[in-house]
């Protein structure tokens, strides 16, 4: 994995912009009714203590109970406006919310699905799982309330400051003082506890991917009493997670912890200021008390701002893993923009083919190293080699999941890096020996989710592998919903709908890697049939250990130690006794490549 890209920010700010312009500015209408709500509960908030100023006068003057009645009315009118705007105004962020993590979560998941395997091979399926799903959680409510909290907040804040001027000049200044005061101590703490929510997001996610890869061998777990070690470490795990929350919590707070003592000097400040304004007689005891209550209704959007800058500490080390995992860029670029002939069988090319999965080793640790070889359209090629001589890899970087560090891979005419990756994975069928069966409906599995692909085509390739009986004796038929991993099914008939797969999408190249290896001889043989009309008309690399598989092969490549050691037409290679080939016949395929 390479970052070929690099993002460069001058700083948080602008991360947070970018977020902001490309997943929020869609749901903008959506936040302007949910903004003008929040005003119009702003200017209500600002009005009741109004009311509750003039009760108390009248009250004090000896009012009539009809005209106190009537402030009671409107104060409780007011109340119950204000609860009620506070539903769609919820509903609506809420919405924006989900929206936009939404998008951001399935542009996170395409993002992965399109990076090259050596990234998969260094990050669990844990770990990604926590970088898709809890990072973008974090950001939820940074989409759907901070920029309208952000502005209903000053906007309650600079009409309590005005209200406060109207009141006496004295008044306002001193809470201007204190309002800025308030704003500039946030400021200068809103990025402390990044760079630990940051490290509490790592661990947690290393955690995730170390129950994922536990969970998913539970079997050899149990079955070799591994346990207790396995709880062991999932302590050891979660020590670092412990740690790091905490001190991201106590950083938080602390930073802000300043704040709650400036709130208590606020409330102060205002009875210090009423008690000597009605003592000079400047202000009546309702001024008094709707002072005091503008101060401590002050502190709501001041405790609104502080909420929003510690969820935006959290928000902020997502949004650095989220944009870190957007700015990393696959090794494979995909820019390719030839075709391949449509509906034929395809020749393949390899031309000094060299590999190793690490940058830096030496050329004598190669996975692979100089292969060469030649199918023409229609060709079977049979591969042999003992477990680690570099057949699978050989496939591998066919269907490139890899790219060569030397030599050229040709499909048909064009090398794989001039082709699209869609359409190179479209012309390839590849059939290993461990399926992957999804928690979905048989169809699903067969077509992988594509809803082109009509039933009377499924049916047809069902029928072609004799599934079609076992296709109508499940309860639901091709609606029956398949268990994760297929666990109810066996090995023959989770290989058997492989090979279904494989003719929905009529390749042009057929690669087989020990695809039978986990049949019985009764199962492999009623494949058999449907295989050779699979292979009729198209380019086949067959991966084999048995003679039976080999026999249908038109050439052999024989791999040791990454190198090619054989090359040449099946029939010329065993009717020469000095061949390796014609050896390995004569010793038994099963035993000589065990």
């Amino acid at each position: 994995m390479v970052p070929a890209e690099k993002i460069f920010f001058s700083g948080l700010m602008d991360k947070y912009r970018l977020l902001l312009s490309r997943y929020f500015k869609p749901y903008l209408r959506q936040a302007a009714w949910s903004g003008a709500l929040l005003l119009a509960s702003v200017i209500l908030r600002l009005l009741n203590p109004q009311i509750l100023r003039n009760f108390i006068d009248a009250a004090v003057g000896h009012a009539a109970g009809s005209v106190l009645l009537t402030q009671a009315g409107w104060y409780l009118a007011i109340a119950i406006v204000i609860q009620v705007l506070a539903v769609p105004e919820t509903w609506l962020a809420t919405n924006i919310g989900l929206q936009a993590t939404n998008r951001l979560r399935a542009d996170l998941a395409r993002h992965c699905l399109n990076l090259d395997m050596s990234f998969h091979k260094q990050h669990t399926p844990g770990e990604m799982i926590e970088r898709v799903d809890g990072d973008v959680g974090t950001l939820g409510n940074f989409f759907s309330r901070f920029v309208v909290e952000i502005v209903s907040s000053l906007a309650l804040m600079v009409g309590i400051l005005v209200l406060m001027f109207t009141i006496d000049w004295r008044v306002g200044l001193v809470f201007c003082l204190f309002c800025a005061l308030t704003l500039l101590l946030m400021y200068r703490l809103k990025d402390a506890a990044v760079p630990h929510y940051r490290k509490a997001r790592q661990a947690t996610a290393e955690l995730f991917g170390f129950l994922e890869e536990r969970l998913s061998g539970t079997e050899d777990v149990r079955a070799n009493g591994a346990v207790p070690y396995v709880l062991r470490r999932f302590y050891q795990q979660s020590r670092p997670v412990l740690r790091n929350w905490a001190s991201a919590a106590a950083v938080g707070v602390l930073s802000f912890g300043s704040t709650w003592v400036l709130f208590a000097i606020g409330s102060a400040l205002s009875l210090a200021l009423g008690a000597y304004l009605f003592q000079r007689g400047l202000v009546t005891i309702g001024t008094v008390f709707l002072i005091f209550r503008y101060a401590d209704l002050l502190n709501q959007p001041l405790d609104s701002l502080i909420r929003q800058f510690q969820d935006l500490q959290q928000a902020g080390a997502s949004t650095i893993r989220v944009l870190d995992l957007l700015a990393l860029r696959s090794a494979l670029p995909d820019t390719g923009q030839r075709e391949l002939p449509a509906g034929a069988a395809l020749a393949v090319h390899c031309e000094e083919v060299s590999f190793a999965y690490e940058e830096k080793v030496s050329e004598a640790d190669h996975v692979l190293s100089g292969i060469n070889f030649h199918l023409p359209p229609g060709t079977i090629l049979g591969l042999l080699g003992r477990t680690g001589s570099g057949k699978t890899t050989l496939t591998r970087l066919l269907v490139r999941f890899y790219d060569p560090r030397q030599g050229v891979l040709r499909l048909g005419e064009a090398p794989l890096p001039e082709l699209p990756l869609a359409l190179l994975r479209q012309r390839i069928g590849l059939v290993t020996q461990d399926i992957q069966l999804f928690d979905a409906s048989l169809r699903d599995n067969l077509t992988l989710f594509d809803p082109a692909i009509p039933d009377e085509r499924i049916l047809a390739a069902l029928a072609e592998l004799s599934l079609l009986d076992w296709c109508r004796s499940l309860p639901e038929g091709l609606n029956t919903k398949l268990e994760p991993g297929g666990s109810r099914l066996s090995a023959g008939e989770a290989q058997l709908l492989a090979f279904v797969r494989v003719f929905l999408r009529d390749p042009g190249l057929i690669i087989l890697d020990e695809a039978s290896s986990r049949l019985d001889p009764a199962t492999e043989s009623r494949l058999d049939q449907a295989v050779e009309r699979l292979l009729q008309g198209r380019t086949a690399i067959i991966i084999a250990h048995r003679l039976r598989t080999v026999q249908r092969a038109d050439r052999i490549l024989i791999l040791e130690n990454g190198r090619q050691v054989e090359y040449g037409e099946r029939q010329a290679l065993a009717n020469d006794t000095g061949s390796l080939f014609a050896r390995l016949l004569r010793t038994g395929l099963e035993e000589a490549l065990a």
